[in-house]
């Protein structure tokens, strides 16, 4: 029998995304953001561009307001978007997978309709409340309880590191909160849908952070907080389970982010080995830069491949938890050491916040950290690998 052939082209509509994303970046993201950057400000203006074309929507269905696409497509612009700057693609990748995903895969009719439309035009951004300041990756640690009383939910907690929390545009966080005890004796774990606004819901300053410096992120402390029982996102109990799954997903945009910064340290490095002159030559003609720079451009490649297969199998519907986890392991060990050589290549200038080889190298080391840390993605690598546990 003969094979298909593989082909990791994309088809025309998606080539079309990535042009016009990635014009955006260029003629409209890169000139602003940096002074941006600097002064630790959210990107409204740039965030609303992006919203007009659409991005917000990608993934989702037209009768939700959504562009009809998938969550590749997602992906494809993510990469575009970071390959300028990273904070306005995290805020992009967190307003989609984490803020309005888990209500398009978990809501209620009722609550597609009355949040979908909003988060989907992008006018309106939602954030996702898992991590607790004394509970990462382990769920057992999580302390924020939430009670049924009178037809309404009572939350008590705190929660760290909330992307897309605290804006001006933030329309609603979901709450990761332990409603009850299994019949294991572990804790329940359920999601809610908190408005923000609501009492009881209070927002901590924005934190002081190395990278992402124009991205929206914060503590959040509930003391007493009232939501109906109909804010209840999915199943009673089943909260984690669901998050996992909106996870395995993330770790593919997540991924794509990680390979747009990477191959934003190409481009960035390319255009300087042709303009800086050193010993009567651009420096791109010595060998210790122009290897450097090759080397660089195998990690980004490679990061786009491992992406783009585990999201082809996202779609396919097929198994594709090992595939992401490479991906996103892979990708974000590529953005990290290209941004730190993309840096040598700079010399001087690239520890400067003018360059954005200086940006790029203080948002790298995050995507190590987030959405899992990479020794998460090993451990889950070795898993579905049958080793043993």
């Amino acid at each position: 029998m003969k094979n298909a052939p593989l082909d990791h082209r994309l088809p025309t509509e998606l080539r079309d995304l990535r042009e016009s994303v990635a014009q955006y970046s260029r003629d409209v993201i890169a000139p602003a953001i940096g002074e941006l950057y600097i002064n630790h400000e959210f990107p409204y203006d740039l965030v609303r561009g992006m919203a007009d074309m659409g991005l917000f929507g990608l993934p989702f269905p037209e009768e939700f307001g959504g562009m009809g696409g998938d969550y590749f497509a997602l992906c494809i612009a993510l990469e575009e978007v970071a390959r300028v700057d990273s904070s306005l693609a995290i805020t992009l990748e967190a307003a989609v997978s984490l803020g309005a995903m888990p209500i398009y895969r978990f809501g209620t009719p009722e609550q597609k309709n009355t949040w979908l439309p909003k988060l989907t035009s992008g006018h309106m951004i939602g954030a996702f409340g898992l991590t607790e300041p004394g509970a990462g990756s382990d769920a057992g640690g999580m302390r924020t309880t939430a009670r049924l009383d009178n037809g309404e939910w009572v939350i008590n907690g705190a929660k760290a590191f909330i992307t897309n929390s605290g804006t001006d545009i933030t329309g609603l966080v979901t709450v990761a909160a332990i409603t009850g005890t299994k019949s294991n004796g572990r804790p329940e774990i359920s999601t809610i849908i908190v408005p923000a606004g609501t009492p009881g819901l209070a927002i901590e300053p924005a934190y002081s952070k190395v990278g992402w410096n124009s991205s929206d992120t914060h503590g959040l402390v509930f003391t007493d907080c009232r939501v109906p029982a109909s804010n209840l996102l999915g199943e009673r109990g089943r909260g984690y389970a669901q998050f996992l799954q909106i996870l395995d997903e993330g770790r593919i945009a997540i991924a794509a982010l990680a390979t747009g910064l990477a191959q934003g340290c190409v481009d960035e490095s390319i255009r300087y080995a042709h303009e800086r002159e050193a010993f009567g030559h651009p420096i791109g003609h010595y060998q210790a830069v122009s290897f450097l720079i090759a080397d660089m451009d195998v990690r980004a490649h490679t990061s786009r491949l491992a992406y783009y297969d585990a999201g082809a199998r996202m779609l396919a519907g097929e198994p594709f938890k090992r595939e992401a986890a490479i991906a996103k392991l892979h990708s974000s060990d590529a953005a990290m050491e290209n941004s730190r050589w993309a840096t040598q290549v700079f010399g001087g200038y690239g520890y400067m916040n003018e360059y954005p080889v200086a940006r790029f190298y203080r948002d790298a080391k995050v995507l190590e950290i987030g959405e899992g840390t990479n020794e998460v993605q090993r451990m889950l690598i070795a898993r579905e690998l049958g080793l043993p546990q």
